[in-house]
């Protein structure tokens, strides 16, 4: 049978590791939710020296980067047809594991030692079909706020700040929020999403109205259970309109 190189044994991986993958070469994910009104980031905890970093991976010889992207996530999360966003690469001269305190056992020369090039990536994933499992190298897989991030190991700080950065900008050019909120939302939850990705407030009135304009949701007949007498309308994403705007880019103007 033919061994599957995500799966290798630790001692394996060290040793031998540069036949299946790309040396010198890998991927980091930074993956978003959303959850109480707080905008989230998936990190692991190493099992050796409980520091934190980003879910990353490596390529294989004969394996396309976005493919190991989306192995990546899978292995991650669970969730499979994903969009995810290529938005920087991470190629500092100091950027190997020596250089930031990262160590392994002596008795391998491993070439995980060396300095690696990163690809970043960012996907939105709904937080509640989300179930972090952490790997081999791993002690646990949680979910934290992105205001909270605790130091990470090598620059996956730096990563974390770029991938923000990425999707602010893409506000103005693609809708978000399918991936981040549930199928059925209000419009105070549409907004509250925009505000914490932004880190600022927004006009009620004014959002509303530009949001409407994109013509890629409709209201519901039914208002969120459980709310005061004038609970809020549900609203829900025109998939076909919400694809075509993926596609084509809209004009937000927030």
């Amino acid at each position: 049978m033919k061994k599957n190189p995500r799966s290798l044994s630790l001692n394996d991986f060290f040793e031998n590791g540069e036949k299946y993958f790309l040396p010198q070469l890998s991927i980091d994910c930074v993956i978003f939710g959303f959850h109480d009104n707080q905008l989230k980031v998936l990190l692991l905890q190493w099992k050796d020296t409980h520091r934190w970093c980003l879910p990353g991976g490596f390529v294989l010889h004969d394996e396309d980067i976005d493919d190991a992207a989306i192995n990546t996530l899978k292995n991650r999360t669970g969730l499979q047809k994903i969009v995810l966003h290529q938005f920087h690469t991470f190629g500092d001269r100091n950027r190997d594991r020596g250089k930031h305190g990262i160590t392994i056992p002596k008795k391998y020369k491993s070439w995980i030692m060396k300095r690696f090039v990163t690809i970043g990536y960012w996907a939105l994933v709904e937080f509640s079909k989300v179930k972090p499992m952490p790997d081999e190298f791993s002690e646990t897989c949680e979910w934290c706020e992105i205001g909270k991030i605790p130091p990470l190991i090598l620059d996956h700080n730096l990563i974390v700040k770029k991938a923000l950065e990425s999707l602010r900008l893409q506000l103005n050019d693609y809708p978000v929020g399918v991936n981040l909120l549930p199928e059925k939302f209000t419009m105070p939850e549409l907004q509250s999403l925009y505000e914490t990705i932004l880190n600022k407030q927004l006009d009620r009135r004014n959002f509303q109205k530009k949001i409407l304009a994109l013509d890629i949701m409709h209201r519901l007949e039914e208002r969120k259970e459980g709310g005061a007498h004038k609970a809020p309308y549900l609203y829900k994403f025109d998939s076909k309109k919400y694809q075509k705007a993926l596609k084509q880019g809209i004009s937000f103007g927030i």
